[in-house]
């Protein structure tokens, strides 16, 4: 049954299969011969929209690759929240792509021809990559399909136009996507194109080893940096600090700008408290717009709407509060969205049903043609109630009863102790076991009366519903650049938070390659160990002497020590205030490890061998400005294995 699909729809999603949503396109009363039906949605693993199957605080990514003589173009896209992003890559980067992979971990992958290590992907990732139609990825019909769906005459705007990979690969994920979602997508309203080098380069294994997001054994956010960070009271805001964690920025500036933020909001605590209570009455306000533009979102949906843009004029002024350049930028460019929580006030029940076509959906006194049909309902339901009382009257059979439901509509019911009182103008209906169901002509008559009030009601309502959930469509714009406000706002309370509670310190930043780390912590362990009861250690690294040695016994504090430094670093990088008493950092624009390693049996190769293969990507690919941690290289195997002789 149709009520009960989501379920099954989530169990299959979850298979990695495909669902085919049929509907029917035509209205049945108008139809003639068989109502004509059609496939209305093609739900796949990355286009999933169902609020139950989703990780509110992640986003669900679908990737298209490609790849050609030019080289790699990568797309990404969160159509729940309608972000779109591209990257490209030259033709020998494979690594790189692999990276990106690592670093959004997308629930579906699609590809052209080109892409042809597919079975590397679904063996490190688990992800199976899908050949989709080339002729989507020529680049002629790549330009026109985006410039179609963001309506412009050429794609200089988004400073794609001349990067062919990008296009291919991005054009090709939008046709997929008016392909399987048979849908505008007005709520995706940007592409934007992002450099590897804008952002600190995190390989997979380095993801993995450091535990950013999830630990490696138990693939949980607890115990992951993550689990530390993520103080968010918006799902919008937990979701932004996650990516923040995957891309920490490599320009000093723009840094700085997000610790003056963390220390404004660290500063004045009283105000902190209040903006977060505000915050947590904030639903997911990019999800749900996804639903509006689907038309799948119900009255209950725009009644979470209402209920958050009601929360923004107060969460508005409570962030003047906090004074510092970004916060002046968003303050500037916040709309409060008053008309939409004026609309949607005066129209949405404040307790609707799920269904949209029920009734019940809107307030009395917004429309006056459904109020009078409400006006004549009601007095149908007296009319019924001064019926029963006369025919209970007339007849004497004090437990008569007149009740509705859909097969007979209103009926009288007389128990079977009362039987034989029934007059002979009841019309019998129905016998059982305990009572008798009659109608009369009257009945009947009144049954049509309010029956035919009920079916207006409920049209109408369904017209009115659509009616204001188009004009909320309308404005996706402007209520997407709120949410990303919004989530902005929350993950600078949340950095702050974290700072306050932990006595984390602000970092600076050098140009002179110095690493300068006074009573540093690993804030994971620390926190799962309790705030004071972890031993601090110092670090101190400069042009003079860029290579620590560190020694010393098992269970010592080794590898620990290591990722204590790898951690502060990328928090400091992301723009939150660090696990220490001091800090002098120089930016780094990528980390390698080699921490932790175990056997890849999927792949065939040893600890050794992955050993070895985390060492050689660090020596390839590393610069002058790169962190690397290299912890018991060659352990595990014999002692003459573990290094090598000679020159080589």
């Amino acid at each position: 049954p149709f009520h009960s699909a989501d379920g099954y729809v989530a169990k299959l999603i979850e298979k990695g299969y495909k669902v085919a949503i049929c509907e029917q396109t035509e209205d049945p009363k108008k139809a003639k011969g068989i109502v004509k039906r059609d496939v209305i949605r093609i739900v796949t693993p990355g286009t999933v929209l169902d609020t139950n199957i989703l990780d509110e605080g992640r986003n669900n990514y679908i990737m298209c690759l490609f790849k050609n003589v030019d080289g790699f173009g990568v797309a990404t896209c969160d159509v729940s929240t309608g972000e779109f992003v591209v990257t490209s890559f030259e033709d020998t980067a494979e690594n790189k792509v692999m990276d990106e992979i690592a670093k959004y971990m997308p629930s579906e992958i699609i590809c052209n021809d080109g892409i042809d290590f597919g079975d590397q992907i679904e063996r490190v990732f688990g992800i199976k990559t899908a050949t989709y139609n080339d002729w989507s990825f020529d680049y002629q019909n790549a330009n026109i399909c985006l410039c179609n769906h963001f309506k412009t005459l050429n794609l200089c705007g988004f400073g794609i136009d001349d990067d062919r990979p990008a296009v291919c690969s991005a054009g090709a994920l939008m046709e997929y996507l008016l392909e399987t979602q048979k849908n505008a997508l007005s709520h995706i309203t940007t592409i934007k194109k992002y450099g590897i080098n804008k952002f600190m380069v995190l390989d997979i294994s380095s993801r993995r080893n450091l535990e950013l997001t999830q630990t490696i054994r138990e693939k949980s956010k607890k115990g992951s940096l993550l689990w530390v960070l993520d103080k968010t009271k918006t799902a919008m805001g937990a979701r932004l600090l996650r990516t923040w964690l995957t891309e920490p920025l490599v320009e000093v500036d723009a840094i700085n700008k997000r610790l003056d933020c963390v220390e404004s909001f660290k500063n004045n605590v009283l105000d902190r408290a209040e903006l977060r209570e505000q915050l947590s009455s904030i639903n997911d306000i990019e999800r749900l717009m996804s639903k509006v533009i689907y038309a799948t979102a119900n009255a209950r949906d725009l009644l979470s709407l209402k209920n958050s843009f009601k929360c923004l004029p107060d969460i508005k002024n409570a962030i003047k509060s906090f004074p510092c350049a970004l916060i002046d930028d968003i303050v500037g460019q916040f709309d409060v969205l008053e008309d939409l929580y004026q609309l949607l006030d005066a129209s949405i029940n404040e307790e609707p049903p799920f269904s949209v076509r029920e009734g019940g959906l809107i307030k009395k006194g917004y429309n006056e043609e459904v109020d009078k049909l409400h006006a004549a309902k009601e007095e149908g339901a007296s009319w019924l109630l001064d019926i029963e009382n006369r025919e209970k009257e007339e007849t004497g059979i004090s437990k008569l009863r007149i009740k509705y439901n859909k097969v007979f509509g209103y009926y009288i019911e007389v128990t079977n102790s009362f039987k034989d009182m029934v007059p002979d103008r009841y019309i019998r209906k129905q016998t059982l076991t305990n009572c008798e169901r009659f109608i009369t002509p009257e009945l009947k008559d009144m049954e049509s009366k309010i029956l035919s009030a009920q079916d207006k009601i409920q049209k109408l309502e369904y017209v009115l519903f659509t009616q204001v959930r188009n004009e909320i469509k309308k404005e996706v714009h402007l209520i997407q650049d709120v949410s990303k406000i919004i989530a902005r706002v929350d993950v600078y309370q949340s950095l702050a938070m974290l700072a306050s509670e932990n006595s984390y310190v602000r970092p600076v930043f050098n140009n002179q390659k110095i690493m300068d780390i006074k009573e540093g912590r690993h804030g994971v362990i620390e926190k799962v160990m309790g705030h004071g009861k972890y031993v601090p250690n110092d670090v101190s690294i400069d042009e003079n002497s860029p290579v620590v040695l560190i020694t010393g016994p098992n269970m010592g504090g080794k590898s620990t020590y290591m990722r204590q430094v790898a951690l502060i670093v990328i928090m400091a990088q992301i723009g939150s205030f660090v696990p220490a008493k001091y800090a002098n950092l120089t930016i780094f624009d990528q980390i390698f490890t080699r921490i932790g390693a175990s056997d890849d049996l999927i792949s065939g190769q040893s600890t050794f061998m992955v050993e070895m293969l985390e060492a050689n990507n660090a020596l390839r690919f590393a610069s002058e400005k790169s962190l690397i941690l290299f912890d018991e290289i060659g352990r595990g195997t014999a002692t003459f294995d573990g290094y090598c002789p000679g020159n080589d």
